[in-house]
This record gives C-alpha cells, sequence and structure tokens, in this order.
C-alpha cells in the first residue's frame, strides 16, 4: 500500500531500525557531551533505601621529626707545646686518661675501657681504678686542660691531668664535671708504663665556706678547673691562698691548675708532706693567657709574678726562673719549669 506523497510505507525492519536508533542517541545525551560519565560523590544507598554519609577524607600528617639531642663537646687531644721536659712522657699520661674518660654512645662500661686502654699498650686492669673519670652515662666526652708535672725524676714521674669531662645525662641533656688525675709513670722503652692511676674525688660543697671564696669564684682574673673550684667550695682552703689569689689577680690573670684534690701528698720523690692537700697551697700554669712552659712567654713576666707570689705572703714559691737570695723563698727545679706553685705555711 501506497501513501499520498507516492512513497512506499515502511515496513516492520524498518521500524525496529528506527527505534534501536532513537534509544542510542539518548544514551549518549546522558554522558554530557559525549564524555565519560562523573563519579558520584553523594551519600550512597544500601539496598534498603538508607543513606549512608561519606566519609570525610582523612588530612594528611607531616611526620615530626624527634628532637636532636645537644652534642657533646668534642675537643681535640690536649699536645705538648715547646719548651717541655720529656713530653712523651706527659702525652703518654694524657692518652690514657682521655681513653678512660672519653667514650662515643654505647661505649660504657668497664670492659669497653678496658678494651681502649689495652689499644694503648697499657694494662688493660688501669680502667678499673678510673673512678670519677667513669661515671654510669651512654657517652662522654673530655677536655684535657692542662697536663703539669707532680714530679719527674730519671726514670719515674707523676703527671697531673687535669679535666673537664661532659657526659650525657638520662634526660639527654649535657652535664658538665671534670677532675684531676694523678698519673704515675716510670721509665721504658719505648714508652714509658703507667703503673698507677688516682683521679682526685673532691669534698662536698661547705653550708657556710670562706667569704672570700664567693670573691675567688665570682673574680673573672681567676680561671679554676672543676676540681680547684670544688675545693674551694668545700671549705678546705685557707684563706691565706684565697687572699693571695685575690691580691694576684691585680695585676695579672691567673689561670689555675691544682690547688689541693688530686696534687700528691708528699713532695714527689720524697716523704715530705706536700702543702697542697692541706689546702695550703695553688699553682698556676697560665699568666695573662701565656703558658708558663712556653719558652717565648717573658721570663721577665714570670719572675714578677713569682715575687709578687711572696709578697703576697708565700713562703715558698717555685717556678722556672731562678731568682738568687740568702735564705731566700725561691726555688726552681724540673718539676717547677711548667708551672709557678705559691705555697703558705698557714
Amino acid at each position: 500500500m501506497t501513501g499520498g506523497d507516492g512513497g512506499r510505507a515502511p515496513g516492520r525492519r524498518e521500524v525496529l531500525r528506527a527505534g534501536a536508533a532513537a534509544l542510542a542517541l539518548g544514551a549518549a545525551g546522558c554522558t554530557g557531551g559525549g564524555g565519560p560519565r562523573a563519579a558520584a560523590t553523594g551519600p550512597s544507598v544500601t539496598p534498603g533505601g538508607t543513606a549512608t554519609p561519606t566519609p570525610a577524607p582523612e588530612p594528611t600528617r607531616t611526620p615530626t621529626a624527634a628532637p636532636t639531642a645537644t652534642p657533646l663537646p668534642r675537643p681535640p687531644l690536649w699536645q705538648p707545646g715547646p719548651g717541655e721536659i720529656r713530653p712523651d712522657v706527659k702525652l703518654r699520661a694524657v692518652e690514657l686518661v682521655a681513653a678512660l674518660g672519653a667514650w662515643p654512645p654505647g661505649g660504657q662500661g668497664v670492659e669497653a675501657a678496658r678494651t681502649r686502654v689495652a689499644a694503648l699498650g697499657l694494662p688493660p686492669a688501669l680502667a678499673d681504678r678510673a673512678g670519677p673519670l667513669a661515671p654510669a652515662s651512654a657517652e662522654a666526652s673530655l677536655e684535657v686542660i692542662v697536663a703539669q708535672y707532680g714530679g719527674i725524676l730519671d726514670d719515674s714521674a707523676s703527671v697531673l691531668v687535669v679535666c673537664r669531662q661532659w657526659t650525657r645525662g638520662p634526660d639527654g641533656s649535657v652535664v658538665e664535671g671534670g677532675t684531676t688525675v694523678d698519673v704515675r709513670l716510670t721509665g721504658a722503652e719505648p714508652r714509658w708504663n703507667v703503673t698507677e692511676l688516682r683521679p682526685g674525688v673532691a669534698g662536698p660543697a661547705a653550708e657556710a665556706p670562706p667569704a672570700a671564696v664567693a670573691r675567688v669564684l665570682a673574680e673573672p682574673r681567676i680561671e679554676l678547673p672543676p676540681e680547684a673550684a670544688a675545693d674551694l667550695r668545700g671549705g678546705t682552703v685557707h684563706d691565706s691562698v684565697l687572699e693571695a689569689m685575690l691580691r694576684l689577680a691585680g695585676p695579672y690573670t691567673l689561670s689555675v691548675s691544682v690547688v689541693r684534690t688530686g696534687h700528691p701528698l708528699d713532695v714527689f720523690g720524697t716523704t715530705r708532706p706536700s702543702d697542697h692537700p692541706l689546702g695550703r697551697a695553688f699553682d698556676v700554669w697560665r699568666i695573662d693567657g701565656l703558658a708558663v712552659v712556653d719558652p717565648g712567654t717573658s721570663r721577665q713576666l714570670v719572675e714578677s709574678f713569682m715575687r709578687d707570689a711572696a709578697a703576697a705572703g708565700s713562703y715558698n714559691v717555685g717556678g722556672p726562673v731562678a731568682i738568687p737570695g740568702v735564705g731566700n723563698r725561691f726555688f726552681t727545679d724540673d718539676t717547677h719549669h711548667d708551672h709557678c706553685h705559691v705555697g703558705f705555711d698557714h
């Protein structure tokens, strides 16, 4: 059958094709311009019809670094300078003290100390006598302020190793302290042997030390190592020593090495008691920033200091300069070539 426009009426097959094309166009129109459908961001719906809220995204977290502990000071190992008598003897003592009083994190303990001592070619058992040099700390570092003779003879010596030490506290803090170690040695080849170790242990601070103690501790022209300062705070140093320090600090800057603790009980090589353990003497290793042992330090400066020490009341002044006079109070020897000794009889 034909229509009024003279064309053939569409058959069943054409009708089906037209319907399929319409469905395809409708589906394409729902994609918003022919691109892929965007992912839904709204709440999802469960089969029962209940909306489930979409969880909020978690905030991005930046890792926070753990606080870094303050590093311990790492001063270089003390080295003998020009003018030393038997510098190898002093260096031997210093190496031992440094091996006992400094270690990396985790290097604490007697066994580790024995290993370090043995590496120096010295008896490991010396580590058992370290005393205050080996506190219970996971880490320690050490500065040798000065190595001074407590006595030097042909085949034996006492070296006073004056130290400042830093240790790691249980809370990670840095704790500062220090001691003076009397290291005893005997002659040997190729290097001297260490036979004994005597670390000094200062007593507790006194409740009411002499009034002059506070003045000495506050005087910027008097430099005191840890053990010497502890001696003063302990109230066991005679007023004659304190007053002489203050008097000499007028014209000079004094770098004190030893007062009481850490010094041999007897004058080395004798049975005569030393004035130091009695709290009646002090040693000065540097004057106005210049080492007494250094040959470049003016002998006139050293002699002037020795004379002024006698004028301050010292009955026994030792040093590297021979000051002549009948019945005078001055002396010199190898032991005192590296410091000035100022002693009192009361």
